[in-house]
């Protein structure tokens, strides 16, 4: 998407159109998954003056918005990524921590149901899966 195209959609979101708004969701463009402090750490790179409590609090505006999904692997840092709505999955490498989109073999939301849903109106599932990515598995073969 382009950098023009930030501004729009924030404002279609109903949230105030602001540099570091602006310079999240670009930064979250160009990284697939990234943690708030390799946002910061990018940021900072580009010159930007923004604290850590900001950083933290666009990610949560952006999350609440529907513009940024946040992915939380257990054992790993948050993760927060622009590819949002479209009920996707993860791989997880153990040993590097690296994360991959995998498409719903489904497509729509829920992709799977529990066996026993105990009353509960499921309406998303989230998928993990986790091993070792290609370049780990030759590494410890």
């Amino acid at each position: 998407m382009p950098p023009d195209e930030v501004p729009a959609l924030l404002r279609a979101a109903n949230l105030r159109v602001t540099g570091p708004r602006v310079a999240v969701m670009e930064l979250l463009a160009e990284h697939a998954h990234a943690s708030a402090d390799v946002v910061m750490r990018e940021l900072r790179a580009r010159s930007a003056v923004v604290s850590y409590q900001a950083v933290y609090d666009i990610l949560g505006a952006l999350t609440a918005a529907g513009l940024v999904r946040r992915i939380q692997p257990a054992g790993h840092a948050t993760l927060y990524e622009r590819r949002a709505g479209d009920n996707h999955h993860h791989l997880v490498c153990r040993s590097c921590g690296r994360v991959v989109d995998v498409e719903c073999a489904v497509g729509s939301a829920p992709c799977l149901q529990p066996p026993d849903d105990r009353g509960f109106t499921v309406d998303e599932t989230e998928v993990i899966w986790w091993g070792l990515c290609p370049d780990c598995s030759s590494r410890s073969a």
